[in-house]
C-alpha cells in the first residue's frame, strides 16, 4: 500500500511556514525532515508516524489514539503511529507535527565527518 497523498499534502502545507522541509521516500512511505532529521511520515500503512522524545512518549500513549510505531514486529522507540481517523481536521495534524517537528529540532546535528 501506497502513503496517503492527501495526508501528505496536508504535512506539506502546515509544514511550509516553518523551517526548511525536505521530503524523502522511506520504506514505501514519505518522511519530512526538519533540520535534516524525520519529524513525521506518511505512513505506507496509512496514518503518520511521529517522532517523539522518549519523555513525552508514555504520556501520548495514555492520553490519544497513538500506538507505538512498529517494524517487522518489533517497537520503535522514539516513534508513535497515527491513524488517519485521528488526524481529520486541521488542529489534529498540526498538534502532531508540531511534536514530531519539536522534536527533530531538538536532536543534536549529526557530526559527520568526525572522528
Amino acid at each position: 500500500m501506497a502513503y496517503d497523498e492527501h495526508l501528505a499534502d496536508r504535512v506539506r502545507e502546515l509544514l511550509a511556514p516553518g523551517s526548511p522541509v525536505t521530503e524523502q521516500k522511506m520504506f514505501g512511505g514519505l518522511a519530512f525532515l526538519v533540520a535534516g532529521k524525520i519529524a513525521v511520515a506518511a505512513s505506507s500503512r496509512g496514518g503518520l508516524l511521529v517522532r517523539v522524545d522518549s519523555t513525552r512518549a508514555d504520556r501520548l500513549l495514555a492520553t490519544t489514539n497513538a500506538r507505538p510505531m512498529e517494524m517487522n514486529g518489533r517497537v520503535i522507540q522514539g516513534w508513535l503511529h497515527v491513524d488517519g481517523d485521528d488526524l481529520r481536521t486541521k488542529r489534529q495534524l498540526t498538534r502532531w507535527i508540531e511534536i514530531g517537528t519539536a522534536t527533530a529540532e531538538s536532536l543534536p546535528a549529526k557530526g559527520f565527518g568526525r572522528r
